[in-house]
């Protein structure tokens, strides 16, 4: 495995011969150099393609010279806020400033500004306005159109109008970057990008656009909150990259933000492509001294083995971010993986995860998915699993059968999230017997996350009795196999749709069974999420029905 570093400083870039960079990629985050890190993948994409690419980790945002200290580079700058948004990473559903952040050495606070891939964004441009500034990641990705910050308590324009950001890359961006990287070796202008899909601007005007949806305004939605709930609903009509439409919105400083039809799926091959490259796997030794970086010990010895997700929860943006068509690596491109993770000096024989956003996903929900797209008019599990649902394990189970086997490995544990109605839906019921036999550590995690009918229905989520079906499953399972092991259950609380009613429903369901929640999560109104759009809005984007929003703690 190669143990290189990228460049993080000057002295890197003398000892590979390097007078100037390509591309200066500027990160919230600190650098760890890990397949679960953003900034380590679209670096490493870059690098394999032939460019000079340095990671410039958590600069001084007060200081030119913090940005500054590896020269200007050759043909654009690159921004991302880190793997979370800034202000979630900051701030707790009490919006009281957190303790600790994780992506950041010894847990230190305050490494990164509020707002962070604006902040750094601005600072870019202001420094080298002739150059192509390009933001991405899950912050630009989902604040590109006019958006509700809960930690503000208001509409916020997009962050391409208030960044002076020349592209914003939406969704995972591998493809993308390669696209934009090549256009500026050749000699593009900043204009010339704005063909690529997965990626959205700021125009003065629509005057080259043939057919296109707009949006409610920025100023509508000011004047009238019930729009932001249309909003998300065109956005979400058109988030499929088979058949989505242009989107545009009049935004802030009279421009329009102009996004293009999302990237394609990307291919089996693609995937391996991208996870193949050689990561060392750790945080840049810079941190040592201060005990390192703690999100690295969570996904250390873990495999992301799918990206997407048609489970389509109102509260999450996984779908609107990584898209609703699974994308999957090959077996072989896993297993190389895990064999080189056995040949770590601190691997002790367990394999903490292989999953994605939900585990259980390893392939498209349907066939026609991969022809036409996922349907625009109906979700893939809710209300119910649609009739077309392709819910067959087999293949994750062949891949989870091969890693235990390997030599070296004594534990494969599943981590990420399970979808049990997903794992109901497949006949053979296999999979529920290969997970309590060989993949729990005791405790398996899954979400619920309410059990009042009509809470679970603005969640997007399947009704109490599927859950009940699961723990009565999972509890006979066990017994029949002799292992001790539980569900851990995990609650929302305060969701839109939730009514004090509702909300004692769940603790009596609670005391009836026996549990005793340590923690709840408090609702979150995040960027980009249909729950979001209802919790401002105070209306269902999918229904146009009011929703009951409780917004006084």
């Amino acid at each position: 495995m190669n143990q290189t570093f990228l460049p993080v400083c000057k002295e890197d870039m003398e000892e590979r011969g390097w007078e100037q960079l390509d591309f200066l990629f500027i990160s919230g985050d600190a650098y760890v150099d890990h397949p679960s890190f953003a900034p380590a993948v679209i670096c490493r994409v870059l690098e394999a393609a032939g460019y000079k690419v340095a990671i410039l980790p958590q600069p001084d945002w007060n200081s030119s010279q913090s940005f500054q200290r590896m020269g200007k580079p050759r043909l654009g700058v690159l921004v991302c806020g880190g793997n979370l948004d800034s202000m979630l990473c900051h701030y707790t559903a009490a919006r009281k400033p957190r303790k600790e952040d994780k992506y950041s050495p010894g847990k230190e606070m305050g490494k990164r500004p509020d707002h962070a891939t604006l902040v750094y964004a601005k600072a870019a441009k202001k420094l080298w306005p002739d150059l192509p500034v390009i933001i991405g990641g899950i912050e630009a990705s989902l604040r590109r159109f006019a958006h509700y910050d809960y930690w503000e308590d208001k509409l916020l324009p997009s962050i391409l109008t208030e960044s002076g950001a020349d592209l914003l890359v939406c969704g995972m961006g591998e493809t993308q970057i390669r696209e934009i990287a090549d256009y500026l070796a050749g000699g593009a202008s900043g204009e010339d990008l704005h063909y690529i899909r997965g990626t959205a601007y700021a125009s003065e005007t629509l005057d080259n656009l043939e057919e296109y949806v707009e949006l409610p305004a920025y100023d509508a939605i000011r004047n009238d909150k019930r729009l932001l709930a249309d909003a998300y609903r065109l956005q979400h009509e058109n988030v499929d990259p088979f058949y989505g439409k242009i989107l545009v919105q009049k935004n802030s400083h009279n421009l329009y933000i102009v996004q293009n039809p999302a990237a394609m799926p990307l291919t089996e091959e693609e995937m391996d492509s991208i996870y193949d490259l050689p990561y060392t796997r750790q945080w840049h030794p810079m941190y040592d001294k201060e005990g390192g970086i703690a999100a690295l010990e969570e996904v250390k010895f873990s495999i992301v083995s799918c990206r997407g997700c048609f489970g389509s929860c109102s509260f999450c943006a996984i779908h609107a971010h990584q898209g609703r068509i699974i994308q999957a690596r090959s077996h072989a491109s896993i297993l190389k993986e895990a064999k080189e993770m056995t040949q770590m000096p601190d691997f002790k024989g367990y394999i903490n995860d292989v999953g994605g956003p939900t585990a259980n996903f390893r392939h498209p929900a349907c066939k026609k998915q991969l022809k036409v797209g996922a349907c625009k008019d109906r979700q893939c599990l809710f209300p119910k699993p649609c009739p077309a649902l392709d819910a067959d394990h087999s293949d994750y189970i062949r891949l989870l059968r091969e890693l235990r086997a390997l030599p070296g490995v004594k534990k494969v544990f599943i981590r990420s999230g399970i979808r049990y109605d997903y794992l109901l839906a497949e006949n053979k019921q296999q999979f529920l017997d290969e997970l309590c036999r060989y993949h729990v550590s005791g405790q398996l995690k899954i979400a619920p996350e309410h059990i009042a009918e009509s809470t679970l229905k603005h969640m997007g989520k399947p009704g109490k009795e599927v859950y009940l079906k699961f723990v009565k499953a999972f509890m006979q399972k066990n017994k029949e196999i002799g292992k001790e092991q539980y569900l851990v259950p995990y609650f929302i609380s305060s969701h839109p749709g939730c009514t004090l009613a509702n909300a004692i429903e769940l603790a009596e369901f609670l005391r009836d069974t026996g549990r005793y929640p340590e923690q709840v999560q408090d609702f979150i109104p995040t960027p980009g999420s249909a729950s979001t759009a209802m919790y401002y809005s105070g209306i269902d984007p999918f229904t146009g029905k009011k929703v009951f929003t409780v917004h006084n703690p």
